[in-house]
């Protein structure tokens, strides 16, 4: 049995310094100490010698179990600290290459929109001026000459807030930044020449192209001889001055109560150069803000004398504008704070 276990003994040693995975050595351990291995044979084959012999023959067993086991666990720190060193290696690290750099925050896109748009006019010579996002009725729609029946007054277009019952002047949201522009009138005389950015609310539900809340920017010129051909002259200059290109424009005849005569502006597409694209529908032309004369009613509830003095007024969505600017096809993108969307103006 002797020259057995010296043999069994000397064939684990070889085949433990010959395993070079953990699932080699796994496998050696099992050949020799597993229920089925040859050392553990060696142990059942001791009740097969003679009383007297057993004890010496066990002692020898678990001698040679205890040195293969010795060995096997030094084998297998072996190949551990083998694959630990592998694995720094492979993801060895340049630790004097520069840090990477914490990205830096930037305006958001619509707040980069309205800068531009304010740098082009206050360098035409117009002034800012902003009022109350929560405005009364009389502001929002009675001093610009909008009728009691008009459907915007209605609960389904504006957002109204609710007050005590003896309160005699209705709240609301503002509908448009045109509540800015009275005001002025109120407070200063002409000549007037001024922007009304801001936010603006309506009651509408969100798609590609409405949100209940989005921005305008809307001017107003009032002085002595205004006339149609200095509103046509200072909007096509404005588009050309934003997009940085002459555009071609067209005005349509359309209905506001609060000018007269009104239009309706359409620029060229600026994404197909007015060859027709999804964008503009086919059809060449994006329509891009509302303008006209001011109404001598809505001068008059301001305190300025229609007999003496015109005014033309405009107003466009400055979402538009940057959505048309940056070719965004959904103005809910905007709003939904998505980093990957807003890192792409910084």
């Amino acid at each position: 049995m002797a020259a057995t276990l010296d043999e069994i003994t000397r064939r684990a040693e070889e085949d433990i310094a010959k395993a070079d995975t953990p699932a080699t050595l796994n496998s050696v351990a099992s050949r020799y100490l597993g229920k089925k291995g040859l050392l553990t044979a060696e142990r059942r084959n001791i009740g097969l010698l003679k009383p007297a012999q057993r004890p010496a023959a066990g002692a020898r067993i678990n001698q040679a179990w205890q040195q293969l086991q010795t060995t096997l666990d030094a084998r297998k720190e072996t190949l551990k600290a083998a694959a630990f060193e592998r694995a720094l290696n492979a993801d060895l690290t340049d630790v004097t290459l520069p840090g990477r750099r914490q990205s830096a925050g930037s305006l958001h896109p619509i707040t980069q929109t309205l800068r531009r748009i304010e740098s082009i006019f206050v360098a035409a010579g117009y002034q800012v001026q902003t009022g109350p996002e929560i405005e009364d009725e009389y502001h929002n729609f009675t001093a610009l000459n909008t009728p009691e029946h008009h459907p915007a007054r209605a609960v389904h277009d504006t957002f109204y807030i609710q007050q005590e019952q003896d309160s005699t002047q209705p709240l609301l949201l503002r509908t448009h930044t045109s509540s800015v522009q009275v005001r002025t009138m109120e407070e200063h005389r002409p000549p007037l020449r001024i922007i009304c950015p801001g936010k603006v609310y309506r009651a509408d539900d969100p798609d590609a192209t409405h949100t209940p809340m989005f921005h305008q920017v809307e001017g107003l010129v009032v002085d002595e001889g205004i006339s149609m051909a200095h509103l046509k002259g200072t909007l096509l200059s404005f588009l050309k001055a934003f997009f940085g290109r002459p555009l071609q424009a067209r005005f349509r005849p359309s209905y506001f109560p609060f000018t007269e005569p009104s239009a309706e502006v359409d620029m060229e597409c600026v994404h197909c150069d007015a060859k027709g694209c999804r964008v503009c529908s086919q059809t060449g032309w994006v329509e891009v803000l509302g303008c006209g004369m001011v109404h001598p009613n809505v001068l008059e509830k301001s305190g300025v004398n229609p007999d003496i003095y015109d005014g033309f007024a405009f107003g466009f969505g400055v979402d538009r504008l940057c959505s048309l600017n940056h070719g965004i096809a959904d103005s809910r993108y905007f709003f939904d704070n998505d980093l990957r969307f807003l890192q792409q103006f910084s």
